[in-house]
């Protein structure tokens, strides 16, 4: 009988639940933090939600935690922030191309130091839960060795 308790990952589960909760609180109020942006588009209450559901869903599976339910749980809220993550990558990334000075008849394509000055800070939420949510993997690789 394998023990399905991870205090590490519990105490894991928790912090990023309430950090992507809070998260998506932020991005429905929207505005600038210091390195923390909220651009109000035409998805942000989608945004806002589905971070949202990713905390609810992430501080619902704290109990009992490497079972392999709440451990899919985990990934599924996971999943939810890697694709509003990717979608302001690629907003960012789209974003950085053009130069917005076609019409004073300078070339379409922004200089180099244009293209790298857009990836700086500020950074949407979900960019900053990206890289924490990764260390699900971790887990998933864990119980996969457990078994």
């Amino acid at each position: 009988m394998m023990n399905h308790k991870s205090t590490f990952g519990s105490m894991f589960t928790v912090i990023i639940g309430i950090a992507a909760l809070g998260f998506g609180i932020l991005e429905f109020v929207g505005g600038e933090w210091g390195p923390l942006t909220v651009d109000a588009g035409m998805f942000t209450a989608w945004r806002a939600v589905i971070l949202i559901c990713a905390g609810l869903i992430y501080l619902s599976s704290v109990t009992n935690f490497l079972d392999v339910r709440q451990l899919g749980k985990t990934v599924v809220a996971s999943i939810m922030i890697w694709i509003v993550a990717a979608m302001d990558i690629w907003a960012m990334i789209a974003a950085s191309i053009p130069s917005g000075a076609e019409e004073a008849g300078e070339p379409w394509f922004a200089s180099g130091t244009e293209f790298l000055a857009a990836y700086g800070p500020p950074y949407m939420p979900a960019m900053y839960l990206l890289l924490p949510s990764l260390v699900i993997l971790y887990f998933v690789g864990r119980r996969r060795l457990a078994r």
